[in-house]
């Protein structure tokens, strides 16, 4: 599902306007990365937890040369599922095959 199916499910359980929609969906993700930006996490009950991790410095390759290189520390964003999101996506038995055990 991308950004704009998105605004269409929300039209379609919410029965607002697209508009409407389109300015939830905006303001939704602009309040996930402000609240990231400043190093905080937000927390969903039940569907999940956004934070900041943060990734080490460590030593890489250049694939092409295969001389070392140094990469830098970063933060990156991630995001942790809830309990129900978990119990939701694995009784929801679609079946899409991607799973090699659901087969």
């Amino acid at each position: 599902m991308n950004k704009k199916e998105l605004i269409a499910a929300m039209v379609t359980k919410t029965g607002s306007s697209k508009a409407d929609a389109d300015l939830a969906v905006a303001a939704l993700t602009e309040i996930i990365s402000d609240t990231l930006k400043k190093g905080d996490s937000l927390s969903l009950p039940g569907f999940g937890s956004f934070e900041v991790r943060e990734r080490p410095a460590r030593r890489g390759r250049n694939p092409r040369t295969g001389e070392p290189l140094k990469i830098a520390a970063s933060r990156i964003p991630a995001f942790k599922a809830g309990a129900t999101l978990k119990a939701a996506v694995n009784s929801s038995g679609s079946g899409s095959g991607k799973n090699p055990e659901t087969r």
